[in-house]
C-alpha cells in the first residue's frame, strides 16, 4: 500500500493530525529551499523522536573516503558527501520549566502543516498538553528568502490555553553537527570561531578536506501581542553552539512569539575575512524589512515563477497537486543563477547519492529548464560540464583511455568521479552520451548554435573519442562492439552490446563529425583553435566514423525488436504482472544474485533510446518494443514512469500514460519505492514535467519550430502549459474539446499541431 496521508489540494501539501511514524516522511515532503540552501521540515523546537536532521548549502560537500570491500584500479578515492551544514533553525522552548518536544507531554491535538508551493512557505500549528500539565497552542512559519538567498526566516508563537506561562525561547546555533549518510564516521566541520553581539550570534566553520568556509548566523526578535519587547538574552556557549535565551511571561489567552533570522554565508561567494560581516549585513537587512515585509516579497518572487512555470490541470486534484509539489521541488533545488551548481538527485532534501550531479541533468532535467525559464539556465548547465571537461579526460586516463577521451563522472561535485560501484563506476559509460545529446537537444530547441563552436564541440570530440577508443572490433562479427557494461537498467550488470549504449555511441560520433564539418565551414577561427586544441587529426576523425558505421546491435529476428543486450533471450522470460506482490520491490526482497539473472528491468533502457531517438524510429517499431520491454520493467527508478507516460501517451494509450502519469507526479507524495523518507526524487520530477508537456501535449521540435500532437486523459476536462521558445512564451490550452494557443512575443510563429501548419500572430489566441 502507498501512503495517503497528504490531504489533496490543488496549492498545498497539507498533512492533519500528528504520527510519530510519518515524522521523518514528512520531514523530506515538507522541505524548502531557495536554490543557495534547503532544509528538511525538521521541527524548532526539541524532539526526542526518530528524526533525520538536514540542512544543506549548495556547492559545499566532504570527499569522504571511498569504502569498498575490495578494492580495484580506477576507482575513485573518495565519495563526494552532499554535507549536513550547521543548523540555524533550532528554538528550544520551555513553558513553566517543561521543555516542550512533540515526543513526551500527554497530549496533541489540531496538529497540521501545511507547505503553500504558490507562496513559498511552509507553517506548523498544534495544540499541545505538557507533562505539567499547561496547555498551549503553537504556530510556526517558515521560508527560505528568494530575494535574499543567504538568509531564512522563522516566526514562532506560543499561546497558553489554561495558564499563565514563563516561556522561555532559545534560538540556537549549532555547528556540532553529523551526516545520516556517511562512510567513516569521519568529522566534516572544523569550528572555529563563535561570536555574540545583542541579538545576533554567529558560527564560523569550515569543512575539512575541501575548507569551504562557512558563516552561519542569525539575528533574533522577541514579540508580546504584536509588540517588539526589548530583552537582553542570556548567553550558553560551548566548542560548537551558541544558544541565547530569553524569558517572557505571557498571560493566559495572550501570544508570543520570535521571529528568527539566520541562513549561511559561503566562501564560495565571500571572501573568508569577510564571511560575519557578510551575515551581519544580510540578516540586519532582513530584520529591518520585517518578516511580513519579507514574506510579501517572497510571494511575488513566487508568482513571478509560477507565471511561466506552472501548469494547471482542471478536474482531478491529485494530479494537479503532483505536478505543481515537482515543478515547486525543482525551483526550490536549482534556479539557475550560478553556472558552479547543478541538481543533485536529492537536492536539498536527503543526502543519498552524494554528489550534485548525475546524467539525469543533461537527460531530463535541460528540458524543463529551457521551457520555464531564459535560455540561459539551460546553457549554464551546458558550461557545467565544459567546465568539467579536462576532469573528464583524467578520469578516462585513469581507466587507461588516452588522447583526450573524455569520460564523465557517473556522480561529481568538482567533476571527478566520486561514485564507487564498480559496476557503475566502470561500467555504466552510457552517461557520457548524454553529455552530447544535451547539447544536440539545447541547440535544437533554442536555435543558439554559438555555444556549439565556443564550447560544445571539444566535450562532443572527448565524448567521441572515448567511444573510438571504448569499442572493440569483433573479427567474428566484423561489427563494432562494446563489451562489460551497465546500462540504464541498473538491474543487469557487466553485459555485451547494451544496445542502448552502441547506439548512443554511435549517435555520438555521427553528431560530434557532423559538427566538426560544420564549424570547419562557417567558423573557421573557432575551429582552427578547437583542433589546436585537441589535436585531432583527420585520420581520427576517419577512424571514428568508421567505428559508428560499424556499430552492432544485437536484434531478435523472432520478436522484431532490438535486445536489450547480447543473450537477453537467455532468461526465463516471466512478466512482473505473474510476479506475486509480496515480491515486490524486488531490489527489498532479492538477493542481487536473483536480480541479475532476472528479466526484469530497474528502468527504460531500451525505450530510453526509444524516447530520446523517437524520430528515427516508427510509430509501429515503438510499439513492438514497448510492448515487449514493459511488461517486464519493475520501475523501481524514479526516471522510469515519466518515459514510459511519454510513450504510451506517443501510442494513444492513454489509461496506461494517465497510470505512468499519477506514479511519477507522486512518487514522493504517495512514497511508491517506501524510501520518501531519505529525501525526494528531484531530477525525476523534471521527467513528471515531461510527461505533461511532451506526454500528453506531445511537444516535439519539428522543421525547427514546435510541433503538438495533444492527448487529454479522459479523467481531466483540461490543462495547460507555458513554453518560451525562443525568446517568445507560447501558452498552450488543451481541453476535451480541443487545444487553444495564444503567442506572447513580438513576431509570428510557425507551429505544427497533429502535423498539419499553422501560423500564430503575437498576442492572438487560435483554437484548433
Amino acid at each position: 500500500m502507498n501512503q495517503d496521508y497528504i490531504k489533496p489540494d490543488n496549492w498545498s501539501i497539507i498533512e492533519e493530525g500528528f504520527d510519530v511514524e510519518r515524522v521523518k516522511s514528512s520531514e523530506s515532503l515538507f522541505s524548502i529551499g531557495n536554490g543557495a540552501m534547503g532544509q528538511r521540515a525538521n521541527f524548532e523546537e526539541a524532539y526526542s523522536g526518530p528524526t533525520f536532521q538536514g540542512s544543506y548549502v549548495a556547492g559545499v560537500y566532504y570527499p569522504d573516503k571511498t569504502r569498498v570491500g575490495w578494492w580495484k584500479n580506477g576507482y575513485p578515492e573518495y565519495f563526494a558527501k552532499v554535507l549536513n551544514a550547521p543548523n540555524w533553525i533550532g528554538i528550544n522552548v520551555e513553558i513553566n520549566g517543561e521543555k516542550l518536544d512533540l515526543y513526551r507531554c500527554r497530549s496533541i491535538t489540531n496538529f497540521r502543516r501545511e507547505l503553500n508551493m504558490k507562496e513559498g512557505w511552509y507553517q506548523r500549528s498544534f495544540d499541545i498538553t505538557l507533562l505539567n500539565g499547561i496547555e498551549v497552542s503553537v504556530k510556526s512559519v517558515r521560508f527560505l528568502s528568494l530575494d535574499l538567498d543567504e538568509v531564512g526566516a522563522i516566526k514562532y508563537e506560543v499561546t497558553p490555553i489554561n495558564h499563565d506561562a514563563t516561556v522561555v525561547f532559545t534560538p540556537y546555533l549549532d555547528s556540532g553537527i553529523t551526516n545520516e549518510d556517511t562512510n567513516w564516521d569521519d568529522k566534516f566541520w572544523d569550528t572555529y570561531d563563535l561570536s555574540q553581539q545583542g541579538d545576533s550570534a554567529y558560527i564560523l566553520s569550515k569543512t575539512m578536506k575541501t575548507e569551504f568556509h562557512v558563516c552561519t548566523g542569525m539575528l533574533n526578535q522577541i514579540f508580546l501581542e504584536g509588540e517588539q519587547k526589548n530583552i537582553y538574552p542570556k548567553v550558553e556557549t560551548n566548542s560548537t553552539y551558541v544558544k541565547l535565551n530569553y524569558s517572557i511571561v505571557i498571560p493566559k489567552g495572550k501570544t508570543a512569539g520570535i521571529v528568527k533570522f539566520g541562513g549561511y554565508t559561503v566562501s564560495l561567494n565571500h571572501k573568508e575575512k569577510d564571511l560575519a560581516s557578510a551575515s551581519t549585513t544580510v540578516l540586519k537587512q532582513a530584520s529591518e524589512s520585517g518578516f511580513d515585509a519579507l514574506l510579501d516579497l517572497q510571494k511575488k518572487a513566487w508568482s513571478r515563477i509560477w507565471e511561466m512555470a506552472d501548469i494547471t490541470i482542471e478536474g482531478d486534484v491529485k494530479a494537479q497537486q503532483g505536478i505543481r509539489f515537482n515543478i515547486f521541488q525543482l525551483n526550490q533545488t536549482y534556479l539557475g543563477k550560478d553556472a558552479r551548481l547543478n541538481i543533485g538527485p536529492k537536492g536539498f532534501t536527503g543526502e543519498k547519492y552524494g554528489g550534485s550531479t548525475y546524467w539525469d541533468t543533461e537527460a531530463y532535467c535541460i528540458p524543463f529548464y529551457m521551457a520555464t525559464k531564459d535560455q540561459v539556465v539551460a546553457r549554464n548547465l551546458l558550461t557545467y560540464r565544459y567546465n568539467h571537461l579536462e576532469r573528464a579526460i583524467e578520469n578516462a586516463e585513469k581507466l587507461g583511455f588516452t588522447n583526450g577521451a573524455a569520460l564523465y563522472p557517473m556522480v561529481t561535485m568538482n567533476g571527478e568521479e566520486c561514485h564507487n560501484e564498480w559496476e557503475i563506476t566502470f561500467e555504466e559509460i552510457h552517461r557520457n552520451g548524454a553529455m552530447t545529446f544535451a547539447i544536440y537537444n539545447y541547440h535544437r530547441y533554442t536555435g543558439d548554435y554559438s555555444y556549439i563552436p565556443e564550447k560544445g564541440l571539444e566535450v562532443m570530440i572527448g565524448v567521441a573519442r572515448f567511444w573510438h577508443q571504448r569499442a572493440t572490433l569483433s573479427t567474428d562479427k566484423n561489427k563494432y562492439v562494446i563489451l562489460g557494461v551497465t546500462g540504464p537498467n541498473e538491474y543487469e550488470n557487466n553485459v555485451n552490446n547494451n544496445w542502448y549504449t552502441n547506439y548512443l555511441a554511435k549517435w555520438s560520433i555521427e553528431y560530434c563529425i557532423e559538427n566538426i564539418n560544420k564549424v570547419k565551414a562557417e567558423y573557421k577561427s573557432d575551429y582552427t583553435r578547437i583542433i589546436e586544441k585537441t589535436n585531432l587529426k583527420q585520420e581520427e576523425i576517419n577512424a571514428m566514423s568508421e567505428v559508428a558505421e560499424k556499430m552492432y546491435f544485437p536484434f531478435s529476428e523472432k520478436h522484431k525488436v532490438y535486445l536489450q543486450q547480447d543473450g537477453f533471450l537467455d532468461k526465463e522470460l516471466i512478466s512482473v504482472s505473474d510476479l506475486d506482490s509480496s515480491q515486490r520491490p524486488i531490489n527489498q526482497k532479492w538477493s542481487w544474485d536473483r536480480i541479475l539473472r532476472s528479466p526484469y528491468i530497474k528502468q527504460a533502457d531500451v525505450l530510453q533510446g526509444f524516447y530520446m531517438f523517437e524520430d528515427q524510429f516508427t510509430k509501429e517499431e515503438l510499439a513492438l518494443h514497448f510492448d515487449f520491454y514493459e511488461p517486464f520493467t519493475v520501475h523501481e527508478s524514479s526516471l522510469s514512469p515519466c518515459v514510459h507516460s511519454i510513450q504510451a501517451a506517443a501510442l494513444d494509450r492513454m489509461d496506461q500514460a494517465y497510470t505512468f502519469y499519477l506514479r511519477t507526479s507522486r512518487l514522493d507524495l504517495d512514497d511508491y519505492n517506501k524510501e520518501v523518507e531519505e529525501g525526494l526524487h528531484i531530477t525525476s520530477m523534471a521527467g513528471t514535467w515531461m510527461s505533461i508537456v511532451e506526454g500528453f501535449g506531445g511537444l516535439r521540435i519539428k522543421n525547427d519550430t514546435l510541433s503538438f500532437a495533444p492527448k487529454i486523459p479522459k479523467e481531466w476536462k483540461g490543462y495547460t502549459f507555458n513554453v518560451n521558445f525562443r525568446n517568445q512564451i507560447l501558452k498552450v490550452n488543451v481541453s476535451q474539446e480541443g487545444t487553444s494557443f495564444n503567442l506572447e512575443g513580438d513576431h509570428e510563429l510557425l507551429i505544427y499541431v497533429d502535423d498539419k501548419e499553422f501560423k500564430i500572430s503575437p498576442n492572438s489566441l487560435i483554437t484548433i
